[in-house]
C-alpha cells in the first residue's frame, strides 16, 4: 500500500509520527466509456474555455473568484493556511463511539507508526481499548480540513474514520413525511416479533457485493454471443389494508426458515 499522508497524531503533549493509508478498495468493475459507432475509447481533455485549446497539467493553476477577478493560489498559500494541521492530526477530545451519529461517517483509513513512534502508537491503541473511547480530531488532507474519529480496529491497528461536518448533512424537513396515525397495538406487536425473529449478531462476512458478479456473468455471456434475458421487476406497492397480513406472512416465513 502507498501512504497518502505523512504526519503525526497530537495526543496531549505526545506526538506520534504516523502514515495514513486508505482502508478500502473499490469493488466496481472497470468499465470504459466508448463511442457507440466504432467502440473507440472516449478521452477527456482539459480545454481552455476561451481558445478551445487543450491545456497541459503543468500549466493549470487553482484560483478563487472575487468580484469577477480570479485570485491564483500557489502551493505555499495552501501550506500557509493552518500549517500545523497540514502535518499534525490533533485529537481535541475523547468520546464514546456510540455517541457519534453514524450518518457523519465517511471514508476509513489505517494508521501506521513511523520510526520512533511505535511505543506511543501502541500506548494510544491500548489506552483507547482499555477506556473504550475514541478520539475526535482534525487535519488537512488534499487542501481540505478533515474532521475524523480515531479508534482501535480489531484491537490491532488504529483506524481513522473521516467524518462529515454537521452542516454537510442535508435536512429532511423538505421531504413529504406524513405524520399519520400511530400503528395499531396488534400491528406493532407483530412487527416487534418479526424484528426479534430476524435479530442475530452482526457478521459482515455474510454480506457480499453480488451485483458486480452478476454483471460479470452477463459480460461473459455477451462475449460468447449469447442473448441476455431481462427479468421484469415490478415496482413494489404497499397497501395499508395488507399490513397485518404481510406481517403474519413474514413471521411465518422466518419460522419456517428457522425450522
Amino acid at each position: 500500500m502507498r501512504a497518502i499522508w505523512n504526519g503525526a497524531i497530537g495526543f496531549g503533549l505526545v506526538n506520534i509520527p504516523i502514515k495514513l493509508y486508505s482502508a478500502t478498495d473499490s469493488s466496481t468493475l472497470d468499465l470504459d466509456m466508448l463511442d457507440s459507432k466504432d467502440l473507440s475509447n472516449i478521452k477527456f481533455k482539459r480545454v481552455n474555455a476561451e481558445t478551445g485549446k487543450e491545456v497541459a497539467w503543468e500549466n493549470i493553476v487553482k484560483g478563487y473568484k472575487i468580484e469577477d477577478k480570479y485570485i491564483v493560489l500557489e502551493d505555499e498559500d495552501f501550506e500557509a493556511a493552518s500549517p500545523e494541521k497540514s502535518k499534525i492530526l490533533s485529537i481535541n477530545q475523547f468520546v464514546k463511539e456510540a455517541e457519534v451519529d453514524t450518518a457523519l461517517f465517511e471514508t476509513p483509513y489505517f494508521l501506521e507508526p513511523q520510526k520512533n513512534g511505535e511505543a506511543a502508537y501502541k500506548l494510544l491503541l491500548k489506552s483507547l481499548m482499555k477506556t473504550k473511547m475514541a478520539g475526535i480530531g482534525s487535519f488537512v488532507l488534499r487542501e481540505r480540513e478533515i474532521l475524523c474519529l480515531i479508534r482501535p480496529y480489531e484491537d490491532k491497528v488504529l483506524m481513522v474514520n473521516r467524518m462529515r461536518y454537521p452542516e454537510e448533512l442535508r435536512s429532511y424537513k423538505d421531504l413529504n413525511i406524513p405524520a399519520g396515525k400511530a400503528p395499531k397495538a396488534d400491528e406493532l406487536k407483530m412487527a416487534e416479533q418479526l424484528i426479534k425473529s430476524l435479530a442475530t449478531a452482526f457478521d459482515p462476512s455474510k454480506y457480499k457485493d453480488t451485483y458486480n458478479a452478476d454483471l460479470l456473468k452477463i459480460i461473459k455471456q455477451k462475449a460468447k454471443g449469447k442473448k441476455v434475458k431481462l427479468t421484469e421487476q415490478k415496482q413494489p406497492e404497499g397497501k395499508a389494508t395488507d399490513l397485518m397480513a404481510m406481517l403474519k406472512a413474514s413471521l411465518e416465513k422466518t419460522k419456517k426458515k428457522a425450522g
